[in-house]
């Protein structure tokens, strides 16, 4: 009474998928050929996650210059930290910071940024 009832492939018998197969054995592709398979493919070593595209030097300076700044205005009543910063940001070389951490996106700046002025806040 309920055969039709949500079937989708109507009034036709659904067989498994064992019964199928000839004499109801499963043929099994070749481990060796699979694994083959996957060792000729070529797949890129790096991977970019959210496809972020990597700053320029201006974007870097203006970057790191508004992250100093925000840094200045949390640490406002230490006047040691602010003339920590100050110094950091007068000491801050793009080039060779771009030459320390290549292809670098906007996640990347503000994790090194972080490691790099911790040290400064405490």
């Amino acid at each position: 009474m309920f055969n039709n009832v949500n079937n989708p492939f109507g009034n036709r018998a659904v067989s498994s998928s064992t019964s199928s197969d000839s004499n109801g054995k499963r043929q099994k592709e070749d481990p060796k050929k699979e694994l083959k398979k996957y060792i000729g493919e070529d797949e890129p070593d790096e991977v970019l996650i959210g496809g972020l595209p990597i700053l320029t030097e201006d974007e870097i300076l203006a970057m790191t210059r508004q992250y100093i700044n925000k840094l200045k205005d949390e640490n406002q009543d230490n006047e040691k930290v602010i003339k920590k910063l100050d110094k950091y940001l007068d000491n801050f070389d793009v080039k060779k910071f771009m030459k320390k951490n290549p292809n670098m996106t906007s996640p990347d700046f503000y994790m090194v940024m972080f490691n790099e002025t911790q040290g400064l806040i405490k």
